[in-house]
């Protein structure tokens, strides 16, 4: 399994998260703006943890953004899933954020159809669990789970703590 990553620094920032869970879209501005003041420093690093119990559409969506992914396109498929609204999840609306970002729609629709991509997401949470993840987002700092508050200082302090 490959994990999703953006930017290139040596301290990990580590995110299990559900593209249908709100508190994790509050968190993609923070994380943005804690990848920008730790420029070069952080690499943030994004697991599925679909919660499919409260959210039923985020397994398919993570299944969308690993589609994308295949096609070298994970993070625009991430963040258009998080700028969607949490009800626009469905197969039609994955696949019309599939056009807007330029993937092969043939190849994107296939893939979602089948579950091609189903087994990386459960190996995804299947990891979470084994971290001791119950709930999203769950942050972990340098390999050590966060358990302080995930807005942007609180991030930053711990990163900043973990050599970033």
């Amino acid at each position: 399994m490959t994990d999703h990553a953006r930017g290139g620094g040596t301290v990990e920032l580590l995110e299990y998260a559900d593209f249908q869970c709100p508190y994790c879209r509050d968190a993609v501005p923070s994380l943005n703006r804690v990848l920008d003041r730790l420029d070069g420093r952080v690499r943030l690093v994004f697991r599925h943890f679909p919660v499919t119990t409260k959210h039923p559409r985020a397994q398919k969506a993570a299944e969308a953004a690993e589609a994308a992914g295949a096609q070298g396109r994970f993070w625009e498929m991430h963040d258009a899933l998080f700028a969607a609204p949490r009800d626009a999840l469905e197969d039609d609306d994955l696949v019309r954020y599939a056009t807007e970002i330029g993937l092969d729609v043939a190849r994107f629709e296939e893939e979602l159809r089948s579950g091609a991509h189903a087994a990386a997401v459960a190996e995804d949470r299947a990891r979470g669990e084994a971290d001791g993840v119950t709930g999203t987002p769950a942050f972990f700092v340098a390999g050590e789970r966060h358990k302080g508050f995930y807005d942007v200082e609180a991030l930053v302090d711990a990163l900043e703590d973990a050599g970033a």
